[in-house]
């Protein structure tokens, strides 16, 4: 089981969310950072690291001497990543995606893939819970590849946790697709309903079941619950404004440290997410 943790926008207590879930499910699951051009869950995890692995891009090198100036390359490269301007072909390896598309359709095999590297993965383990996070090279443009290989890390034999970047653009839909359920956090304010609404319908594109986690549920207003009921979406927790859960943030302590509590809730989220999977399976099949 795949479950990823969004937001429509930052600062909602996305990481928050993730990590206890994570910790609470114990050696049953494995955590998977995907916001990778600011991992943060390692600061509340504090995990030992074991390997550190290069991601490389492949991208196009183009021999000009084989070269006909055909254009054939740039008609298949949907990001403009190598382009045919008059009588010279450049590249741009920044823009490309790695599809490999431009070597594979030109006819005078004048183009081969060269590695550029886009990050790192590392994996370790937090107590009995297994860890694994890209990080991003800096000056890096695109996302998406990095998140794509810190998703090949999953193991299917446990639940696997994606915190995901927030948002609603092209890394949080590499995050989520595939997955098979979306927590999507979000506050009690203005703003936060404004993304929420946004993110809620990327993710309906993708067909996949969600509920909701109110954090800070104890300030601003009513309207983020009034969007749970109007549109039918299960409303999974509410956390409060609380001054242990922000002391505990500051000292780089998961909530179900600094709100032992809290360890219970988190191990019904679990089942509740469970069940309504186990229900959206079977409505499918019927």
């Amino acid at each position: 089981m795949i479950i990823a943790v969004a937001s429509g926008k930052g600062g909602t207590g996305k990481t928050t969310v993730a990590t206890s879930l994570a910790l609470v499910l114990g050696n049953r699951a494995q955590i998977l950072d995907c916001d990778v051009e600011e991992p943060n869950c390692h600061i509340l995890l504090k995990p030992t690291i074991l390997t550190t692995d290069t991601v490389n891009l492949p991208v196009p090198s183009v021999d000009l001497e084989k070269c006909s100036l055909c254009g054939k390359c740039g008609e298949v490269c949907q990001f403009s990543a190598i382009v045919l301007i008059g009588k010279t072909i450049l590249t741009f390896p920044e823009l490309c995606h790695g599809c490999g598309s431009c070597s594979i359709l030109c006819p005078e095999k004048a183009i081969r893939e060269i590695p550029r590297n886009i990050g790192v993965i590392e994996t370790g383990f937090v107590k009995d819970l297994d860890f694994v996070q890209g990080r991003i090279r800096i000056g890096e443009a695109m996302s998406p590849p990095l998140i794509r290989e810190v998703k090949t890390k999953i193991n299917r034999d446990k639940i696997a946790i994606l915190d995901s970047p927030p948002g609603a653009s092209c890394p949080v839909i590499t995050t989520v697709k595939n997955t098979d359920f979306v927590i999507m956090v979000t506050e009690p304010t203005p703003f936060g309903l404004n993304d929420l609404e946004i993110a809620v319908e990327a993710i309906k594109g993708l067909r996949i079941p969600m509920g909701i986690v109110i954090n800070r549920s104890d300030i601003g207003d009513s309207s983020a619950r009034d969007f749970c009921n109007n549109n039918g979406l299960p409303l999974l927790m509410e956390i409060p404004h609380h001054r242990k859960v922000a002391e505990g943030y500051a000292q780089g302590a998961p909530l179900i440290e600094s709100m032992p509590g809290y360890g219970h809730k988190f191990k019904k989220l679990s089942d509740d997410i469970q069940m309504i999977i186990s229900e959206s399976y079977e409505g499918a099949s019927i």
